[in-house]
């Protein structure tokens, strides 16, 4: 993985087409060394999720080029690689597990990212019936230690809609994703024991996405 750390310092400095054409071959080197992470992951969550068992994990790297059509950053590449696992393919409005490369910033998450409104409702609704069981799994103390608490990036600053503002536990019913993650340093990620840590964070994240796919079933 350090070469793909290497590259993405590189790619931050010089991030224009000029050097990305020039230096197609490093990336294209790089993107696969991905890949082939991405393939041993893949073998690893194997062992405790099999519902991952009918995607291509080469398939699941999100491409390195940036949309600036909407963007103020006019970029055109990203400074980092990302791959998405779920049951589907890329954690598209489905629990799974997501692992980000980026020098200084890489980390793993778990969850659902942006749920559509139809499945946020009902995952909200599963957490309103079932609140013990949902404290219960962000309370784990091996959970805990991993992922301190859900990511509040999107959350709500009112109760939402069908709920009143003082519900008991409002404040878990406020987020629009449900998603933890726990992040690693560069000298982690290029540890030759980075993927046997990404997999058990993956492991211990698991019983959240078993809540969240029950909620949307």
């Amino acid at each position: 993985m350090e070469n793909i750390l290497k590259f993405l310092k590189a790619i931050s400095k010089n991030n224009n087409r000029e050097w990305f054409e020039k230096n197609k071959p490093k990336y294209l080197a790089v993107k696969s060394e991905f890949d082939d992470f991405l393939e041993k992951l893949h073998k690893e969550l194997l062992k405790f999720d099999d519902s991952l068992g009918g995607i291509n994990p080469r398939k699941l790297a999100f491409r390195i080029y940036r949309d600036v059509r909407f963007s103020k950053d006019k970029r055109p590449y990203k400074v980092n690689m990302g791959a998405g696992m779920s049951s589907h393919g890329k954690m598209e409005q489905e629990p799974g597990y997501y692992i980000h490369i980026e020098p200084g910033k890489s980390f793993v998450a778990g969850g659902m990212y942006m749920p559509d409104n139809e499945k946020l409702a009902k995952i909200r609704q599963e957490i309103d019936y079932n609140t013990k069981g949902f404290q219960k799994i962000l309370n784990d103390k091996k959970f805990k230690k991993l992922f301190p608490a859900l990511g509040d990036f999107d959350k709500l600053k009112t109760a939402p809609k069908g709920y009143p503002k003082d519900h008991p536990n409002i404040d878990l019913l406020k987020y629009k994703s449900y998603i933890v993650s726990h992040n690693f340093s560069d000298a982690e990620v290029a540890n030759k024991n980075f993927i046997k840590k990404v997999a058990e964070a993956c492991k211990t994240v698991k019983s959240l996405n078993d809540f969240l796919k029950e909620a949307i079933a």
